[in-house]
């Protein structure tokens, strides 16, 4: 599927980005992203309008384009999970849903309460609950930065005389000392999700006790710092993949690999333990198994659309592998 052309940058999002750019009229890729996404007037995530999907003009699709089979699955991955407890006296809490949609809705579940937090919602948790996201790490700005001649160099963005953005490089104004030294390959880029664990962090801060449950992809922090030498930093329109991470920005979404170490490190700092990363198929079979069998032996017809969807969720060559799913407890 070839990309649809790129649209040039809005005038609103030249005026923003002219707001908060320096004297050179440059941003970190970092604060672009979080511009590009989440500004309450030009952000993409602000937009209302369809974004997550198969139908025209939406730009990606998720677990949740399967319908209500995700969340039925989920519900019971729970059961086995918090085997034992009293889950009517759990809350199910959904960060990151896109409005108007729970992962939810429509499924018989046994928890005494649900909410939902969207954008730009303060978060409150209380004592138990479960606190799920899916694909909410990944959308979080990431900084980026290429080795040259032996050093790290961070990426900036930077407005150019004809309106257009350009890529430029800036050594570092000091020491960081969590980048690999010395740097990698000449040329390596290193897209660290830094906001993504500090948003793990900020979620395992608050005083609750229950089940952490996130679905996202992400890598080790050394397969990231060794093994990805372009980064994983992607843009994605109407369900095209892309390396132009500067185009028709607050149109497109950008999205970055998270470090699973990172997040797994910012819930063990707060009490959080037996952290377990799974791939979404094994999370299901180990945890939902009875649940599949059961499912499995009623759509004896394979085109039936449960069965498709099961299969979209599952196989390793649609979401079964591309996605993992991270749980914790904390008592």
């Amino acid at each position: 599927m070839s990309r649809p052309a790129a649209a040039p940058p809005s005038p609103a999002f030249l005026s923003r980005f002219r707001a908060q750019a320096d004297a050179s009229a440059a941003m970190s890729f970092a604060a672009f992203m979080d511009l590009a996404l989440y500004d309450s007037v030009v952000g993409y995530y602000r937009a209302p309008r369809p974004r997550v999907g198969k139908a025209p003009g939406t730009d990606f699709f998720t677990a949740t384009t399967s319908g209500p089979l995700f969340g039925e699955l989920l519900v019971a991955a729970c059961r086995t999970l918090l085997a034992g407890e009293n889950l009517a006296a759990y809350t199910f809490v959904e960060i990151g849903a896109e409005p108007g949609s729970s992962v939810l809705a429509g499924v018989s579940h046994p928890f005494g309460a649900t909410r939902e937090f969207r954008l730009g919602q303060t978060l409150a948790l209380a004592s138990p609950c479960v606190v799920f996201s899916n694909e909410l790490f990944d959308a979080q700005p990431c900084r980026r930065f290429v080795a040259r001649s032996g050093s790290w160099r961070e990426i900036f963005v930077q407005l150019c005389a004809d309106d257009t953005f350009v890529e430029i490089e800036s050594p570092l104004p000091g020491l960081e000392t969590w980048l690999p030294q010395p740097p990698a390959t000449e040329g390596y880029h290193l897209d660290a999700p830094r906001a993504a664990a500090e948003l793990a962090a900020a979620v395992a801060a608050q005083p609750w006790s229950g089940l952490f449950l996130a679905c996202d992809y992400g890598k080790s922090w050394p397969e990231l710092a060794e093994f990805t030498p372009g980064g994983t930093c992607r843009a994605y329109f109407r369900h095209t993949q892309s390396n132009d991470l500067l185009a028709q920005p607050g149109e497109q979404d950008l999205t970055c690999h998270v470090c699973w170490d990172w997040i797994t490190a910012a819930l063990a700092l707060h009490g959080f333990s037996s952290a377990t990363l799974e791939s979404q198929e094994a999370f299901f079979v180990h945890h939902a198994g009875d649940y599949l069998g059961r499912l499995v032996a009623q759509e004896t017809n394979p085109a039936s659309p449960r069965k498709r969807s099961l299969l979209q969720l599952l196989h390793p060559a649609h979401l079964g592998q591309k996605f993992q799913v991270l749980h914790a407890r904390r008592p």
